[in-house]
C-alpha cells in the first residue's frame, strides 16, 4: 500500500491551498505536525517526536496514524455473489472463498501482468468494502465502474475518515473503547461503536505490528482520534514513520516497489494468490494478465524482488544501482525502497535483481554518489511481525 519514501514538494504551478485536507487536518497542527503535499493532500509527514521516536515507539507502544486520503470504496449488487465474481475478473484474488467478516490483501493486475494497484478487500456480509491507494483511488473506481457496472454499483465513500492504530499495545488501548476488538484475529473486520459512534475496524496495518485500521463517520473523526490519543501508550505518527516501519516490514509501496511494469511473482507477491485462483478449473485465471502471472508461478521470472542489507552506515536509497562487483559496468538491479531502519539500527533497502543474483547472503555492491559500497541480499521481512493469527 501506500507510505512516503515518495513525499514530493509541490509541483510546479499548484499552491499548498490546491491540496485536499482529510478531516483531521486542524487536529494534526494543533499537534504540530509538520504538513507536506502527498498524493494531492495536505499530510503530516512528522510529529514533534521526530521520525526516528515515533518509529520506536510505534514498535514498542502504540501509534495513531491518519490515513483518510485513502479510497474507501463500497460494491454491492443485487447478491453478493454478483460482487464477489464480478471482482474476480479484476483481480487475482478468491474473492468467492472469502468469509464474511474476513479481509485479504489484493492487487489489479493489467493486460500486461503489471500492478495497476494494490488494496486490501474485506466480505462485509450484503458487500464489499475496499480501501484503495490514494494516488490511484480515482483511476480505481474508474476502472472498477467501466468493468463491473451495471451489475455492481461502485461507491467512493466521501464522508468516512480512515485511522490507524498500530503497535503492541493496540490491542490494550482500542478494548478499552470496546473488550470486542481483542477477540479478532488478524484480517478480520466487524462494526463496531468506539467513542459513541459506529466504525468499520479490521485487524491489519501497514507497519508489521499488531494493529487496526478504523474507518469512521467525518463527523466523529476527530473526536476517536483525540480519544486514542489521551491514552499514554498512544503517539501521533506521521507519514515519515510510517515509510521507516512498512520498510523494515518488507511491504510494498506502490508506484515503487511495485508498478504497472511490475508482476506479482517478480514482487514476490504470489503467497497472495490463492490456490482457487490458479489451478481450480474454471475459477483459475480469469484476471486481466493470467497468461503472463500464471506462467511466470511456474518457470519464474528473470529477476525477483528482494531484502537487500548495505553493510556500512549510509543508506542506498530509492534509485540507487547495484552491480556484481566494483569494476563491473553494466548494473543487475536497483534498489526501489531504501533508508534508515531505526528498529535495526543500520541501513535498509529493497530492491530487484536478476535472479541469478538474488540468493540471500549474496555480495554485491551499491552505487553510492558514485561510490561503489557493499550490500548484502537478506531475507524479508527485517523486523519479525507482530500479526495476531
Amino acid at each position: 500500500m501506500d507510505a512516503t519514501n515518495m513525499v514530493r514538494p509541490v509541483e510546479k504551478g499548484l499552491r499548498v491551498s490546491d491540496l485536499n485536507r482529510t478531516p483531521l487536518h486542524d487536529l494534526h497542527l494543533s499537534l504540530g505536525a509538520k504538513m507536506v503535499p502527498f498524493a494531492g493532500y495536505e499530510m503530516p509527514v512528522q510529529y514533534s517526536l521526530g521520525v526516528m521516536k515515533e518509529h520506536l515507539h510505534c514498535r514498542a507502544a502504540a501509534g495513531l496514524f491518519d490515513v483518510s486520503h485513502m479510497g474507501q470504496v463500497i460494491l454491492r449488487a443485487s447478491d453478493p455473489e454478483t460482487a464477489q465474481r464480478a471482482l474476480e475478473r479484476l483481480i487475482p484474488q478468491d474473492v468467492l472463498g472469502l468469509e464474511e467478516g474476513r479481509q485479504r490483501y489484493g492487487f489489479f493486475t493489467n493486460d500486461a501482468g503489471g500492478i495497476e494497484d494494490d488494496l486490501m478487500f474485506a466480505n462485509r456480509g450484503d458487500h464489499l468494502f475496499l480501501v484503495v491507494n490514494a494516488a490511484c483511488k480515482e483511476a480505481d473506481v474508474a476502472r472498477m465502474r467501466a468493468a463491473l457496472e451495471p451489475d455492481v454499483t461502485v461507491k467512493l465513500l466521501e464522508n468516512r475518515a480512515l485511522l490507524a492504530l498500530q503497535g503492541p499495545k493496540a490491542e490494550a488501548v482500542l478494548a478499552e473503547h470496546h473488550p470486542m476488538v481483542a477477540k479478532m484475529r488478524f484480517m478480520d473486520v466487524a462494526t463496531v461503536p468506539l467513542a459513541g459512534t459506529e466504525c468499520w475496524v479490521s485487524r491489519s496495518g501497514y507497519t508489521g505490528e499488531d494493529g487496526y485500521e478504523i474507518s469512521v463517520p467525518v463527523a466523529a473523526a476527530t473526536d476517536l482520534a483525540r480519544a486514542l490519543l489521551s491514552h499514554a501508550d498512544v503517539e501521533p505518527i506521521g507519514l515519515g514513520a510510517r515509510d521507516s516501519l512498512r520498510l523494515e516490514a518488507g511491504l510494498c509501496l506502490y508506484g515503487h516497489d511495485i508498478t504497472t511494469e511490475t508482476s506479482p511473482v517478480e514482487a514476490g507477491l504470489t503467497w497472495a494468490i490463492q490456490k482457487a485462483r490458479r489451478t481450480d478449473g474454471m475459477r483459475s485465471g480469469g484476471f486481466p494478465g493470467a497468461d503472463r502471472v500464471l506462467r511466470e508461478m511456474i518457470d519464474g521470472t528473470e529477476q525477483r524482488r528482494v531484502g537487500l542489507l548495505p553493510e556500512g552506515r549510509a543508506p542506498m536509497r530509492e534509485g540507487t544501482q547495484i552491480y556484481v562487483d566494483e569494476t563491473a559496468p553494466a548494473p543487475v538491479g536497483t534498489v526501489t525502497s531504501g533508508g534508515f531502519g531505526p528498529s535495526v539500527s543500520a541501513p535498509v533497502a529493497m530492491g530487484y535483481l536478476q535472479t541469478e543474483y538474488s540468493a540471500e547472503g549474496t555480495t554485491l555492491y551499491g552505487d553510492v554518489r558514485g561510490k561503489r559500497l557493499p550490500v548484502r541480499v537478506a531475507k524479508l521481512p527485517f523486523v519479525a511481525p507482530g500479526f495476531k493469527r
